[in-house]
């Protein structure tokens, strides 16, 4: 709950109370005066809240229990609305937002929950997990989601959904550009996504040069993604294409040593292509 004005974390405390008390939770209250309320409520088979009072406006109501069926979910939900109504009535009209999340579930068979490169989190409808191993280099997992089929992730970061189409358009162009004829160098895109569509554009020579030096994410990607990648992991050379299963950065090196030219170079790196040392 978010306040238009000052709480008086007391007037709130008292308010609250009877609702967790009814639930025969025990109580126990931290006063830091000027920093607010913490109260904790337990319940015997384990079901806790803690209710956190700022001064300045802000009222969280967090509840954990070990429920996974439905009876449980709708206790917590009664007890969620009960605390609704008797804020709403103790500050009327000066609520500026209530906002209730959904359940974190943890510790479930299926991990849901991912990160993204830059720090948020995203909870997926996953409900199978397709191939889940560890290379030499990191944990390659490829999870099925009911809205986004089959999700490569590798050591965490998500990298490519099967319905990810339009990720793999915008970074050829949008079709913008002719590739007909072309020769192509892609860094990265060991899902194979890229190099699938552009074989499609009848280009001279496309380079891959997988720079996740690791055969296990093509080997994975070629059974278990094959929406994106079709059939052009099947083999690491083609009538028009390459995949090379080296470090880009030597590769790289050596091409601007011989003075080899490209029409174009796709970059598909990962989200931290470059370190200086063996982790990440």
């Amino acid at each position: 709950f978010s306040l238009n004005l000052t709480a008086d974390c007391n007037a709130v405390l008292k308010a609250l109370q009877p609702i967790f008390q009814e639930q025969g939770m025990t109580e126990t209250v931290h006063n830091w005066e000027e920093h607010g309320y913490l109260a904790t409520y337990i319940k015997k088979n384990g079901s806790f809240a803690n209710l956190r009072i700022h001064p300045h406006g802000l009222v969280l109501v967090d509840l954990q229990s070990y429920n996974d069926h439905t009876k449980g979910r709708e206790e917590v939900d009664q007890l969620l609305n009960k605390v609704e109504e008797r804020m709403k009535e103790l500050f009327p009209g000066n609520i500026k937002r209530v906002k209730r999340l959904p359940a974190i579930l943890r510790g479930g068979v299926i991990d849901r929950y991912w990160p993204t490169a830059d720090g948020r989190l995203v909870e997926y409808d996953i409900d199978e997990v397709v191939y889940d191993e560890d290379s030499p280099f990191q944990n390659i997992k490829i999870l099925h989601s009911k809205q986004f089929g089959n999700i490569l992730i590798l050591s965490g970061d998500v990298n490519l959904a099967e319905s990810d189409l339009a990720y793999t358009q915008a970074i050829m162009g949008s079709g913008k550009e002719d590739y007909t004829g072309k020769e192509v160098l892609i860094l990265g895109g060991g899902d194979g996504g890229i190099l699938y569509e552009i074989v499609k554009l009848k280009p001279k020579m496309v380079t891959m040069v997988a720079s996740n030096i690791d055969q296990m994410v093509i080997d994975g990607c070629k059974k278990y993604m094959r929406k994106t990648c079709g059939d052009v992991l099947d083999n690491l050379k083609g009538e028009c294409y390459q995949v090379l299963i080296e470090d880009c950065i030597p590769v790289l090196k050596r091409y601007a040593k011989e003075g080899r030219m490209f029409d174009y170079v796709i970059n598909d790196l990962t989200a931290v292509p470059i370190s200086t040392s063996p982790e990440e």
